[in-house]
């Protein structure tokens, strides 16, 4: 398992570099995404972007199912997002900003094209919570947390409720 890196630390609002070549069918690529994926479900989330455990790679996974379809499990590396449609207005939140959810406006569809561990390339079409989290996931890789997408209003109330949390040694 792995740390989640938290609202505040640099590294979640840097652009990722892609996977190289070479690192597609690696032991060190499969054991990151068995890390991710056991992170991801111990914190109980449906998404997890490589930065938001310190990894500065242009790689995220996706489990809409919490773990309980096995064929849900999506890796997702050097994502490219080629059509989105519609719209949808749901709550969204992020493990790097826990305990914080706001309604998020985004495309109610979502294809992207990308490449799997194996190096093998990839095409995810999403609906509703998928095109959510595709989408969320990719921000990530170019660091944009979720907040940006909030108002001006709402985006300062959480950093402030942060500060405030900071202060009292409740966000480390």
């Amino acid at each position: 398992m792995r740390e989640i890196r938290l609202y505040g630390d640099p590294v979640l609002e840097v652009e990722c570099a892609p996977v190289g070549e070479e690192e597609f069918g690696s032991k060190e690529l499969r054991t990151l995404v068995d890390d991710m994926f056991e992170t991801m479900y111990e914190a109980k989330g449906v998404g997890l972007a490589a930065p938001q455990i310190g990894i500065k790679k242009r790689l995220f996974i996706v489990d809409v199912s919490c773990g309980e379809e096995p064929d849900e499990k999506l890796v997702v590396i050097n994502p490219e997002v080629v059509e989105t449609h519609g719209e949808q207005v749901g709550e969204e939140g992020c493990l790097s900003i826990p305990g914080f959810r706001e309604n998020v406006k985004r495309p109610f569809e979502a294809k992207v094209r990308a490449r799997n561990a194996e190096g093998d390339s990839i095409e995810i079409e999403g609906e509703e919570l998928l095109a959510r989290a595709l989408l969320h996931e990719n921000d990530h890789l170019d660091g944009v947390l979720f907040l940006r997408h909030l108002s001006a209003l709402k985006r300062e109330m959480i950093k402030r409720k942060i500060k405030t949390l900071r202060k009292k040694g409740e966000w480390d």
